[in-house]
């Protein structure tokens, strides 16, 4: 295809990456037809643009204004990962009574993992958490209302946080598509961010957590400042250096 053609190239490069979620150099240079180098070459430049992020041999696609996941695709990728990180993130309930689980895969999971001994109220925008729980009986389950975005089963808008913003929530477990020292909090959709900021807000304590390939990662909406969280809670495939700079901002950053 030729230089000519680089951001014909990267755009598919984009749409691969975004179908699949992840590419491959070699299979890419083969697909194209064009040099591994420059295959490497166009990811370094989609990565400057803030489009991929790129790892060993490869590249995933960086959710935006323009691109999410849905939640069943999150619910196949880095799964192993995601429970040792929920179930690391519940066991910070401390003397909570009153918890915000957040939308989003890993969310649910530390939904999943909170204790059915003991007396809790959940507070969530997540139809899949709020059914996970109102299941089992032994929280009780307040379901904030509002526009229903389909690809995340997740309440938005002004209702949403209208009601959120009457309540003190002890704890609120959040989830983010990206986390930075310099952006803080990130998310790809403003009416989701409006309903984070909120959950953050009205908490007294904000627990982060999420699977290393968040870090560093930067989306649209900004919601919360690395300062505003108690703790982060990722695993150990986040290298050590980089955890201490975050603790550096006032979290506590847990490693499983």
């Amino acid at each position: 295809m030729g230089d000519r053609t680089a951001e014909e190239r990267q755009r598919e490069i984009v749409r691969m990456a975004r179908a699949t979620g992840s590419v491959d150099v070699a299979a890419l240079a083969a697909d194209l037809g064009v040099a591994k180098e420059t295959v490497r070459r166009d990811l370094r430049a989609l990565e400057d643009h803030g489009l991929v992020r790129r790892t060993h041999g490869g590249a995933y696609p960086v959710e935006s204004a323009g691109f999410e996941t849905t939640l069943a695709f999150r619910a196949t990728s880095r799964v192993p990962e995601k429970r040792r990180v929920a179930a690391a993130a519940a066991g910070l309930l401390g003397d909570a009574e009153t918890v915000f689980v957040d939308e989003g895969f890993t969310p649910q999971l530390i939904a999943e993992a909170l204790p059915r001994d003991r007396p809790l109220t959940v507070v969530t925008a997540s139809l899949p958490v709020a059914g996970a729980l109102a299941g089992t009986g032994s929280a009780s389950v307040l379901l904030l209302g509002g526009r229903v975005r389909s690809g995340t089963l997740a309440t938005v808008d002004h209702w949403t946080t209208r009601m959120l913003s009457g309540f003190v929530i002890d704890l609120a477990f959040i989830g983010a598509n990206g986390i930075s020292r310099e952006y803080g909090l990130t998310t790809p959709d403003p009416a989701v961010g409006e309903v984070k900021a909120q959950a953050v807000r009205a908490a007294r304590r904000v627990v982060f957590a999420g699977v290393h390939t968040k870090f560093g990662a930067v989306s649209f909406c900004r919601f919360a400042e690395v300062g505003a969280l108690e703790a982060i809670v990722t695993s150990t495939l986040l290298p050590a250096a980089e955890a201490h700079r975050y603790s550096l901002l006032g979290p506590q950053v847990v490693r499983v």
